[in-house]
């Protein structure tokens, strides 16, 4: 029995940022950098 192909994350994640708007994208990476300097303050902050 042969193993079933597993899902290609990288791919799939490519393919929708390639088709996105920009806004989302952006929003993304808003996100994303929000969520990075936050966790850096509390660790700063030693919270």
């Amino acid at each position: 029995m042969a193993a079933e192909p597993s899902l290609n994350v990288a791919s799939l994640l490519r393919e929708h940022l390639e088709s996105a708007s920009p806004d989302l994208l952006r929003a993304m990476v808003k996100t994303f950098a929000d969520v990075l300097m936050s966790a850096e303050v509390d660790a700063v902050c030693g919270a």
